[in-house]
């Protein structure tokens, strides 16, 4: 399988998945033109990441390439013990992820999307990062009493973990939120973590 991220993007997230799931693969770090290039534009016509190739496969959309690295390797774990419900509990916050919180930043990211009056994207940042909080308060919530979303490690956790480091980079205080501060600091002792971090080198 061949993996293409943009280094700290969502993309990432599927690199630290990899890492987890014990499975062989290899990656290619992409910078904005890269991805908008003829030749990555013939795998992927949105010239966005991740994709994910795996023979005649390709594979986009981060919450799909996460379900599908979990269900290559049960033996992982990253969607629980197979059971239904388990694998219910990791496609929910990991969806919650993608679909709430991963959106919310986009108003921080290209505010000129949203308005053209740039200066009125300062207020629009200001209120992006109050939605963003909101969001992470459910996660800092689901955290309590639990090392990991869903009470065991899951595709969701790299997700969420990348978008703490969004968080950081965009200001969104979230220091009065322990739990997701215990579930960072977790994450960048982690292995796996450290190893796609290191790969794509964004540390």
């Amino acid at each position: 399988m061949k993996l293409y991220t943009k280094p700290g993007a969502c993309s990432t997230a599927d690199h630290i998945a990899l890492q987890w799931s014990g499975l062989p693969f290899e990656f290619q770090a992409l910078n904005a033109e890269e991805m908008k290039a003829p030749a990555y534009l013939a795998i992927n016509p949105a010239g966005s990441v991740p994709t994910l190739v795996d023979g005649d496969f390709v594979l986009t959309q981060n919450a799909a390439i996460l379900g599908y690295i979990a269900d290559l390797a049960p033996q992982a774990g990253l969607s629980g013990d197979g059971s239904p419900r388990q694998r219910a509990e990791a496609q929910r916050w990991l969806s919650f992820v993608n679909a709430d919180l991963h959106p919310a930043f986009t108003p921080m990211f290209g505010p000129a999307r949203f308005l053209a009056d740039a200066a009125q994207h300062d207020a629009l940042r200001a209120t992006a990062r109050e939605r963003v909080r909101t969001l992470f308060a459910r996660a800092e919530a689901q955290l309590q009493g639990r090392d990991w979303l869903t009470g065991f490690r899951s595709v969701a956790d790299p997700y969420l973990y990348i978008t703490l480091r969004w968080a950081e980079r965009t200001g969104v205080d979230l220091s009065d939120m322990p739990n997701l501060a215990a579930f960072r600091a977790r994450m960048d002792a982690d292995a796996g973590v450290q190893a796609a971090l290191k790969a794509e080198g964004v540390i």
